[in-house]
């Protein structure tokens, strides 16, 4: 069995964006050669996810807008984690979105549904953040 890993990297200059990193992830598995076997790809931030959904500018303002329902920003006080940080509101919002997505790999393209995309979702930004690429296979 073969396997890959890589590292991606994103400058995120807000505080919460999503990037459509499909066209990433591809990348890496042209470069590992495997044809056949599974994706993984992980938030390596702890205020930070990877997750599969639709590429439309209105979901992911709905998802900014359930997030901030769910957990909002601020006030930073009420949040006992907060205290020389202020992103308890960050850590929440991983939790719900999720670290990681595994895709199968078919005919050496990701076995992805019509409409789904791989998505970084960043909690926390404005600095560097980076992604893990992990695949295994033939």
């Amino acid at each position: 069995m073969k396997h890959f890993r890589k590292e991606l990297w994103f400058e995120i200059k807000k505080r919460r964006e999503f990037i459509n990193i499909t066209p990433e992830v591809e990348e890496c598995l042209a470069e590992s050669g495997i044809k056949e076997g599974l994706l993984l790809c992980n938030a390596m931030h702890i205020t930070a996810s990877v997750f599969i959904n639709d590429d439309e500018s209105g979901l992911h303002q709905d998802f900014e807008k359930w997030l901030e329902g769910l957990a909002p920003e601020k006030p930073y006080s009420q949040y006992r984690h907060n205290g020389y940080e202020d992103n308890a509101d960050a850590h929440l919002k991983r939790t719900v979105m999720g670290r990681e997505v595994v895709v199968a790999i078919t005919g050496g393209k990701l076995d992805l549904g019509p409409w789904e995309q791989i998505f970084y979702g960043e909690f926390d930004g404005k600095r560097k953040k980076r992604v893990l690429v992990k695949i295994i296979g033939e």
